[in-house]
């Protein structure tokens, strides 16, 4: 099989020649620009870095390292509104929602400082507020020439990133502990943020997949709703104020004929049902250290309805473990993901900066050593 072919067939739920692998397909699936420049002079290349995403510093993943661990997947560029990014006097930076973020240290990610309408908003203050036109032709602006490049001249698997979803954008702007409490006792003003987002992100969003078109095979979306130890509201309250949000969004993903990857960390194993009844195709980064997380649970409970995508940890065995505890750990998510198919092999989340090269390349040469089906236990 191609790249492309090998990707969707474990999309579809189909055996593949080999298990599919991802590097740098989307903005969660990726690499802190630290490690990578370690993984590029572990691999010989001396030439300079690029950052591709600045908030979390990722690295912009070059072809001689996608062909060296024979990646299948490519990414097109998140790229933003026009508006040329705001530096505040000590580094950081003003993003285009008004949220300040600044490195917590040299080289680390860029956290929100500032949260624009934190403290005693109002429903005026919504309003009144300066947000992003969802029209701005910077968001589109040579997404379709790229999409159309990327199918003309490679046979791997296309992925959109969509902008970071609304929950999240609402938390920044008003701040995480303030959302909560405007989820629990305020919801007039919880409803009318998450509306106002949600209508943006859905303007921005949509004329994304128009310019994309036919030319994408994966469409990747984020934005958490759970934590390490379990989902992020009680159940009801997921039910009835988050849920109808997300159907509005896979409303949308789901008008287009592409794979629709959503990425949700922590232990979400109580919402998958929801997920996949919302559309979900494949899920990511199937965070294994988190509560109730168990692979070969998720498999037998999910592996019919649902991809994984991701499963490698990233917590403890990348940053931590040996290059056997790797090869290891590789082997495991095989041997519980990819039997009938269903699974796409890569890290939970972005490769941190920690992790050492000598355990990125033991991941990914081990999966083409080992990914070959028919899968064997041994």
């Amino acid at each position: 099989m191609n790249h492309r072919e090998r990707i969707l067939a474990a999309l579809n739920h189909e055996e593949p020649d080999r298990v599919p692998v991802d590097l740098g397909g989307s903005l969660a699936t990726s690499i802190h620009i630290s490690a990578y420049e370690k993984l590029k002079a572990f691999n010989g290349l001396n030439d300079p870095a690029n950052v591709l995403s600045l908030r979390s510093m990722i690295a912009e993943v070059d072809e001689e390292i996608l062909e060296r661990y024979d990646i299948d997947t490519r990414g097109l560029p998140l790229l933003g509104n026009s508006r040329p990014t705001e530096r505040t006097p000590s580094g950081g930076y003003i993003d285009e929602w008004g949220v300040v973020r600044e490195q917590a240290e040299p080289r680390g990610h860029f956290m929100d400082t500032v949260n624009p309408l934190t403290g005693d908003c109002t429903l005026d203050d919504i309003e009144r507020y300066a947000w992003p036109d969802p029209n701005d032709p910077g968001y589109t602006d040579g997404l379709a020439e790229a999409a159309e490049r990327l199918r003309r001249e490679t046979d791997c698997a296309s992925i959109l990133t969509l902008p970071v979803g609304p929950l999240h954008l609402a938390q920044w702007m008003r701040g995480y502990e303030n959302w909560m409490m405007d989820l629990a006792g305020n919801l007039d003003l919880y409803e009318a943020m998450m509306d106002k987002i949600t209508d943006i992100w859905l303007g921005i969003s949509g004329r994304m997949i128009e310019a994309a078109g036919d030319n994408v095979d994966v469409i990747f979306y984020g934005d958490d709703v759970a934590y390490q130890t379990g989902p992020m509201v009680r159940r009801d309250m997921y039910l009835k104020h988050i849920k109808p949000y997300q159907q509005r969004i896979f409303d949308l993903l789901n008008k287009s004929p592409a794979k629709i990857l959503y990425h949700c960390c922590g232990s979400v194993v109580t919402l998958v049902d929801d997920f996949i009844e919302l559309g979900v195709d494949a899920l990511n980064p199937v965070q294994v250290s988190a509560k109730d997380m168990d692979p070969v649970q998720l498999k037998r409970q999910f592996g019919d309805r649902i991809a994984f995508w991701g499963g490698i940890d990233t917590q403890h065995i990348l940053c931590r473990g040996s290059v056997d505890d790797v090869r290891r750990d590789v082997r495991d998510r095989i041997r519980a993901f990819a039997p009938g198919g269903g699974y796409v092999l890569c890290a939970v989340h972005n490769i941190q900066c920690e992790v050492p090269p000598e355990n990125i390349d033991a991941m990914y040469t081990e999966a083409l050593a080992c990914g070959t089906y028919p899968i064997r236990d041994s």
